[in-house]
């Protein structure tokens, strides 16, 4: 027996010294058979030992972990308004270029609209400063102030889009982050309204800021509470995940090499393995991939030259190479097997590696057929 056969049956030793509860495994009865025959004694059987039971366990666990439902937040949306849906107010063209008497005019249209703001008089205030901004379109000053009256008129999307060009403008405009600030409160958008008052105090602190951050900031710290157990359940469940699988991967170290034995038992090493049915064929090549072994199917028939001549080559080679899996079809006795691989001449070879075929010889060129052995058997 060589040395890689040995160290195969001592791993197959310690796995039943270890867990010797495997050896009930129903893809080991045949073992299981030998030792009883022997007057072995073997422990009791136990509900279950075959790792698709420890599959089986891990998916219902993932599942279970996935039921993760977040509860809802107990916040103060007392002041929160049901969001404008208008179209989008008239902005100014950014790339003109404005004259000093543009200025001067729409410094007059904004002295109208606070006028007009002191009076109540909000629709004619948003005229007033619309007509500013076309006049002026590169004063982010006029832009928040336009977006304070769609504060007090409750349109907040209106103001946001007010505030947001102002900042595009003046990166450092307090006013646009107090009035995005205070539009997205209004929209209940606490963690964002929040992180715009908190900018606002640092560039001008006043009252209004101080009185808003008041109103948004419990909410706020509610969500990002929230926010934080759920993202320590998430951790925990997949650090629960990840030992679960540490445990899964363990005992399969035990038992799936227990399972490849059987496998390894199906294959012939250093000879030719003939194949008499489709069925017979689909079960070698499971073994030969459950192996992670390179299988080499050669179809044949009796009445074929080019075959006879290729044939103690294949011998030859399988004896040479006793790690790869040689295959032989007679196509007129495993009808079933030419027809499921579409044999139209002979001889074909096919190479297949874990079940999928990578490459093949048409013919009786025993130099192709030794160089893709060499080269795909060393490649596993």
């Amino acid at each position: 027996m060589d040395d890689s056969k040995v160290a195969e049956l001592k791993q197959f030793v310690d796995g039943c010294k270890s867990n010797p509860s495997v050896l009930h495994d129903p893809s080991l009865a045949f073992f299981k058979s030998y030792l009883l025959s022997v007057g072995a004694q073997l422990p009791p059987e136990p509900k279950t030992v075959s790792p698709r039971f420890y599959a089986k366990r891990a998916d219902l666990s993932k599942e279970d972990e996935d039921d993760i439902v977040e509860s809802d937040i107990e916040l103060d949306n007392s002041e929160v308004v049901e969001p404008d849906n208008d179209p989008p107010q008239k902005m100014g063209d950014s790339s003109a270029e404005v004259t000093e008497d543009q200025r001067d005019a729409a410094q007059l249209a904004k002295s109208k609209a606070m006028d007009a703001m002191s009076e109540g008089k909000l629709d004619e205030a948003v005229d007033q400063l619309t007509e500013a901004i076309v006049l002026n379109p590169h004063s982010a000053i006029l832009y928040a102030t336009r977006a304070s009256v769609f504060i007090k008129l409750k349109k907040p999307n209106a103001a946001i889009r007010d505030a947001d060009t102002a900042l595009q403008i003046n990166p450092d405009s307090a006013k646009g982050y107090k009035i995005r600030g205070l539009a997205r409160a209004m929209l209940g958008l606490w963690q964002e309204a929040a992180s715009d008052l908190h900018v606002a105090s640092k560039l001008d602190y006043d009252e209004e800021i101080g009185m808003a951050l008041k109103k948004v900031e419990p909410n706020a710290h509610k969500i990002e509470e929230h926010r934080r157990k759920y993202d320590r359940l998430r951790k925990q469940r997949e650090h629960k995940r990840a030992e679960l699988k540490k445990k899964q991967q363990a005992e399969a170290q035990v038992v799936f090499p227990l399972l490849n034995m059987e496998s390894l038992s199906a294959l012939k090493d250093g000879q030719v393995i003939g194949i008499h049915s489709v069925k017979e064929l689909d079960t070698k090549l499971s073994a030969a991939s459950k192996a992670s072994r390179l299988a080499v199917l050669y179809f044949t028939a009796t009445w074929c030259g080019p075959c006879r001549f290729i044939a103690p080559h294949f011998t030859s080679l399988a004896e040479k190479h006793p790690k790869v899996v040689f295959l032989k079809v007679d196509i007129d006795e495993a009808t079933d097997a030419a027809a499921r691989w579409n044999i139209s001449s002979v001889p074909t070879i096919f190479f297949i590696k874990n079940g999928k075929e990578v490459d093949s010889v048409v013919g009786a060129d025993v130099n192709a057929l030794e160089r893709k052995i060499a080269q795909h058997a060393s490649s596993l």
